[in-house]
């Protein structure tokens, strides 16, 4: 096998054809970090800046038949996972990544949508808790997912420990609850194996902000596919959506993607 020092990147979610979140952001992102990006698409969706117009979803045959293709020839570094539409698809999902070793996964768990709509059926839903995020290295429910992992409101940053407690009783990797929903601010915890640690970014004013949650995980996924620990990756990831967001790229009618490409201009 050819052995490369290129670091590789898969991520396995839906496709946006306009191109501001799911596979699309996440491959704009791992370019950006230097690093090859590989995907295993979900599903296709016809959405733009102003909602979410179609979606076709691929067969449970179709995502294996990708992993097998991906791990089989260029085994990645690092993993990220997005949304995932049914059950059958995240069963295949956990099958394939326990059999291949797969490693340093970031799941995020997608469930609501910014509307505040259900993105899964109640038995996809219990897929993703019960099969998919005890597999992941970290994972990163903004303040609603987290709501619905640890069963009550989270109102301020004593609700987000107390959430990241209980939500870790569950599952061994760290837990990385995003605070945005709270307020204009822009703090994050980072809960790993007891103990916390808090990340008070620059709250960045911008009303297009499509795909942060999908850029976040992917560039957290490339850091850790570099050898940094989980609390720098999150950290340096952070700093790269943070400057995405302050180039204030718009483009659309609607809420408009980020610039994942601001650093390389």
């Amino acid at each position: 096998m050819k052995d490369s020092p290129m670091k590789k990147v898969l991520t396995i979610a839906g496709s946006d054809c306009s191109g501001g979140a799911g596979i699309q952001a996440d491959i704009k992102t791992i370019a950006v970090h230097k690093m090859y990006a590989m995907s295993v698409i979900t599903a296709l969706t016809a959405q733009n800046t102003t909602g979410v117009y179609g979606i076709m979803d691929a067969t449970p045959e179709f995502v294996a038949q990708q992993l097998d293709c991906i791990f089989t020839d260029i085994y990645p570094d690092a993993v990220k996972i997005g949304m995932v539409s049914n059950s059958k698809i995240i069963e295949v999902i956990v099958v394939k990544l326990r059999q291949y070793g797969a490693k340093n996964i970031v799941v995020d768990p997608v469930m609501i949508s910014t509307s505040g709509g259900k993105l899964l059926s109640d038995e996809a839903r219990s897929a993703l808790l019960t099969q998919l995020l005890p597999l992941g290295t970290v994972i990163t429910p903004n303040i609603p997912e987290a709501q619905v992992l640890c069963g009550f409101e989270i109102k301020d940053e004593a609700g987000m420990v107390k959430a990241a407690e209980k939500i870790a009783r569950n599952y061994g990797g760290g837990i990385l609850i995003k605070g945005g929903h709270l307020g204009n601010r822009a703090t994050d915890l980072l809960y790993e194996k007891g103990s916390q640690h808090w990340y008070k970014g620059e709250y960045i004013n911008n009303p297009n902000a499509h795909g942060t949650g999908c850029t976040l995980s992917s560039a957290i996924a490339c850091n850790l596919a570099a050898g940094m620990n989980l609390q720098e990756s999150i950290g340096q990831a952070k700093a790269y959506l943070t400057g995405a967001l302050r180039a204030m790229l718009d483009l659309g009618q609607g809420a408009g993607p980020i610039e994942h490409n601001y650093c390389i201009r």
